[in-house]
């Protein structure tokens, strides 16, 4: 269910509090290890973190009129969802981050093509998502996105 809602302040009001409380962590988290040039909004009814017209004019592929997006957080019926496109995008990425997770959590890696799925909380590692945040910048990304997306 896409969300109506404006900002991410917005967004996280809707929530209940435990949710409101690691969503308010996770965005703390991305927004001090987002390397510059990317920008926050809400994409897609989710809090999303992408590259904006003034960078990359091009836009997303099957939406120009929308930027380039690159990282979503939401809350889901069942779970907290991480998506980040690299790991879709960047093999040696994905496979980065699947074996550091078992470092950092207790519980089994629950992860689609560009999602990761929180199912408890009190679980989400923290420390490793600020490390995966910041291991591509804006440059990185679009040269990753033309060269695998676009093609």
């Amino acid at each position: 269910m896409e969300s109506q809602v404006n900002s991410p302040q917005e967004y996280i009001k809707t929530l209940n509090l435990e949710r409101q409380e690691a969503l308010i962590l996770l965005r703390k988290t991305i927004l001090e290890h987002l390397p510059a040039g990317f920008t926050e909004e809400m994409s897609y009814g989710m809090i999303g973190y992408v590259v904006p017209h003034s960078i990359y004019p091009a836009g997303y592929h099957s939406n120009p009129k929308l930027p380039l997006p690159f990282i979503s957080i939401a809350s889901q019926k069942s779970h907290i969802a991480l998506y980040h496109m690299g790991l879709y995008a960047n093999q040696e990425l994905l496979e980065w981050f699947i074996s550091e997770y078992e470092k950092h959590s207790k519980s089994k890696i629950d992860i689609g093509k560009s999602c990761i799925r929180f199912k408890k909380i009190e679980q989400i590692p923290y420390p490793l998502i600020a490390e995966l945040v910041s291991k591509m910048t804006v440059k990185n990304w679009i040269s990753i996105y033309e060269s695998t997306v676009r093609s």
